[in-house]
């Protein structure tokens, strides 16, 4: 089952583990082949991991998808990438490291509240690591819940950790 007309939806990557461009690339090829068109994505960002502590870096980035996949299915498809790019969660509920990570960050205006998946992203607020490259894509996103735009929150951020432009687009 799809959508009757293709949604925009905000997804944000990052690997720490590996080769980290090449585990980017390779997300960024598949969620093209399999989940829809990749409209814009933004430059590669190098940050510190977020929530925990690993000694590898992480490069961020955010990309705009146009995808006739419902929800849930999309989600699904984007944990089927990462286990095939060799991803464990070890359900343990930390962070931690891992060759890649796909999340749902934006679902143009929606509010979405589904067994394993909540949209917007619940901590997309707090994060700079998701922000800045946010920012760079898109702007103007406006977040359903607070009706503020990236820029709007990426202001009003917290979140200190060190993030910094590592690579423009692929």
């Amino acid at each position: 089952m799809s959508l009757s007309s293709p949604s925009s939806v905000t997804v944000g990557l990052g690997s720490n583990l590996g080769d980290r461009f090449e585990a980017l690339s390779r997300a960024l090829e598949l969620i093209g082949q399999e989940a829809g068109v990749v409209v814009a994505a933004s430059s590669v960002w190098e940050t510190e991991p977020w929530g925990f502590e690993a000694d590898e870096q992480f490069l961020n980035m955010v990309v705009m998808v146009k995808t006739a996949i419902l929800p849930h299915q999309l989600i699904q498809l984007f944990r089927s990438i990462e286990g095939r790019m060799g991803r464990r969660r070890h359900g343990r509920g930390r962070y931690e490291s891992r060759i890649i990570d796909i999340d749902i960050l934006l679902w143009e205006d929606r509010i979405i509240s589904i067994p394993g998946l909540e949209v917007p992203h619940p901590k997309i607020a707090d994060r700079r690591f998701v922000l800045e490259p946010l920012c760079e894509v898109t702007p103007g996103a406006v977040h359903p819940v607070t009706g503020l735009t990236a820029a709007e929150m990426l202001a009003m951020c917290d979140d200190r950790s060190d993030v910094r432009l590592s690579a423009r687009q692929f």
